[in-house]
């Protein structure tokens, strides 16, 4: 049974900095993608950040050259490194994993099977 487990979440000033940390409760390296999703305005999730297995990355735009993914594979832990963070990037960030092959990259939350509960972050 996988779970992933999201931590890291907390209250930080603005242009303060934050880490994420999502353990992945079976190998990591099973996950062709792991990534990190917040809510968008229209009541869905945006991906913000996806790392997949090779190690190559994807961001959102907002969020580019100020958050920064990586994946331990010894520890099965995805972080999530937000720098400069603004209060527009207050939300629930929720970890999401899938095994599965795509003939193009992992973005939408339909391409992620499974799911953490989320770790809250609140910028001010």
């Amino acid at each position: 049974h996988v779970q992933l487990v999201e931590s890291g979440g907390g209250s930080v000033e603005a242009g303060g900095s934050q880490r994420l940390s999502c353990v992945v409760t079976d190998d990591a390296n099973e996950f062709e993608w792991i990534g990190w999703f917040r809510p968008d305005d229209k009541g869905g999730r945006v991906g913000v950040a996806v790392i997949d297995r090779d190690g190559r990355t994807g961001y959102l735009d907002s969020v580019k050259d100020r958050f920064t993914i990586s994946r331990d594979g010894t520890k099965n832990t995805v972080y999530l490194q937000m720098n400069k963070l603004k209060p527009e990037d207050t939300a629930m960030y929720t970890c999401a994993a899938d095994p599965r092959k795509l003939s193009c990259w992992a973005r939408s939350p339909t391409d992620f099977g499974y799911w953490g509960q989320g770790t809250q972050v609140t910028v001010s």
